[in-house]
């Protein structure tokens, strides 16, 4: 359906089709600024299971004196070998400069961050189902795995006790 300008309108339908999962962020901290390869793998066997789509992916070095510098995603550990050509030029535009920069006051002077912006889209058809259904989520969130470790490992410290 087109509007009075020939745009074209959505309709709640519209809206209600097209699945989009939940929308996450991950801001990495590489200690100086090397990676060995195992998680760029295991980033790429989510991607290509179809579990996420990467909507957008920087990574940034803190030299000595604070200054962020651009990494290119292609050979991120100077090795010579392309290492993220499945990734190279990834950006939806909803990561932006400000955000990777305010990721980097994280990181310590000579050590990388990584910026990954990225779609659950196992969520999707889930998400699309529940409000076709008429629902809608209401509140979603993460609890950090280092916190669920200490409370697991605190419960399991507890069990003989009581």
């Amino acid at each position: 359906m087109t509007d009075q300008t020939g745009q074209v309108e959505q309709t709640e339908q519209d809206q209600d089709d097209y699945m989009v999962g939940p929308i996450d962020f991950l801001a990495v901290e590489f200690p100086g600024a090397r990676l060995n390869g195992e998680g760029l793998n295991a980033l790429m066997d989510l991607v290509e299971r179809g579990i996420i789509r990467i909507l957008d992916l920087s990574v940034v070095k803190v030299d000595g004196d604070g200054t962020v510098t651009a990494v290119e995603l292609t050979d991120l550990d100077g090795d010579g070998t392309l290492d993220l050509t499945m990734f190279a030029g990834v950006r939806s535009g909803l990561l932006d400069e400000e955000d990777v920069a305010a990721s980097a006051e994280l990181a310590e002077p000579g050590n990388a961050v990584a910026v990954l912006l990225y779609e659950n889209t196992w969520a999707g058809p889930f998400v699309s189902a529940l409000r076709r259904a008429g629902a809608d989520v209401v509140a979603s969130g993460r609890i950090p795995a280092s916190d669920v470790i200490a409370m697991l490992d605190e419960l399991e410290g507890s069990d003989g006790v009581g």
